[in-house]
């Protein structure tokens, strides 16, 4: 007796030594039906190439009074749309992301002295061709000049169904490759899979971009893409018999 309860607190030792990535919660019960499981997570991770820009684009404007701002704004507001329609931007990828008029105070003084009024009128834009993403970006920054505003680029893959589907089989292959070896260190069979979650995280490649005059061999601005890497992570528990 004594010898098999050492027998029985070393194959506990042996399945707790199994650890986060996979664990043996129960064995099947005496009919062979599982009544509990095998709880595991698997990982998968792709890479593909973006091929849309997104960026928001516009014109931040201060002048002694709002009709002037609002006037100036418009204008050159106007002019970085028509840059980039000029240049392939379809107008159904320029959307308006903000418009906003609030007073401009000097601080510096003892007293504020109001300075004027700054009109800031913010697009979304979706490039698609990427290859001219650093001509469109100089073009638009030209129309608007030094009210101009880019900020907020983020690259992505407009069709990522392929993509989820190599990561989603990858992280299957993992959980189910780490729950066979599970079940042949407890000695039970492993059976379906009684309860699947799924979580999916996307890692945006670095950009850069600086806005600078154009250079004398008119080179435009650089604009690198990366690779974008998709993972997707599943928690699954798979049944298990005797």
């Amino acid at each position: 007796m004594r010898r098999l309860l050492v027998l029985l607190a070393l194959s506990t030792v042996v399945l707790a030594a199994c650890g986060a990535e996979g664990s043996v919660s129960g064995f099947g019960a005496g009919d062979g039906t599982a009544t509990n499981g095998i709880n595991v997570t698997g990982q998968g991770r792709v890479f593909g190439t973006p091929d849309t820009l997104t960026l928001n684009l516009g014109v931040a404007v201060v002048r002694p009074t709002v009709n002037a701002a609002t006037a100036e704004a418009a204008a050159k507001a106007q002019a970085i749309i028509a840059a980039l329609t000029a240049n392939g931007v379809a107008e159904a990828d320029i959307q308006t992301a903000n418009y906003a008029i609030w007073p401009e105070y000097d601080y510096s003084g003892e007293t504020q002295r109001l300075v004027g009024y700054r009109v800031s009128n913010d697009l979304t834009v979706k490039v698609r061709d990427l290859d001219k993403a650093g001509d469109i970006l100089d073009a638009a920054t030209a129309a608007g000049g030094n009210d101009t505003v880019v900020q907020n680029l983020s690259f992505s893959i407009e069709d990522n169904t392929a993509l989820l589907e190599l990561a989603r089989t990858a992280a299957w292959n993992d959980a189910e490759a780490k729950a066979e070896q599970l079940a042949r260190l407890a000695g039970v069979s492993l059976r379906g899979a009684i309860s699947i979650t799924e979580s999916i995280s996307y890692n945006q490649p670095p950009i850069y971009y600086e806005e600078r005059a154009m250079a004398a061999d008119g080179a435009g601005t650089p604009i690198q893409s990366g690779q974008q890497e998709v993972t997707v992570v599943v928690s699954v528990t798979f049944s298990i018999g005797s």
